[in-house]
């Protein structure tokens, strides 16, 4: 496995998806990892000896492997580059259309 304790990843699909964190726990045997703050699921417990009150309490689920991707500085950095590329060629798009509509209408 590829994924480490202490890696930032990003979950690809999923009811999680786009979420980022840290993996906190690698559970090899199974193929899963549990990263903090991702895939949190209510648990009901009972009152017991070292949980006096019980109720419910938020706990962090396991997620596939295969359904998370380790992230570095330089794919952050390409992701925001690319949105922008995509907002300008729409916007030089628009603007040729206008130019070439007001001079056949001034023809």
């Amino acid at each position: 496995m590829k994924i480490k304790i202490g890696d930032k990843v990003k979950v690809i699909t999923g009811t999680n998806k786009g979420k980022e964190g840290k993996v906190s726990k690698v559970l090899r045997k199974e193929n899963r990892v549990i990263v903090e703050g991702v895939n949190i699921v209510k648990k009901h417990v009972k009152p017991g000896r070292t949980n006096e009150t019980g109720g419910i309490l938020e706990t962090e689920a396991p997620i596939h492997i295969s359904n998370v991707k380790v992230l570095t500085k330089e794919e952050k950095k390409e992701t925001k580059k690319e949105s922008k590329k995509s907002v300008e060629t729409k916007t030089d798009k628009d603007s040729k259309k206008k130019t070439e509509k007001s001079e056949k209408e001034s023809k």
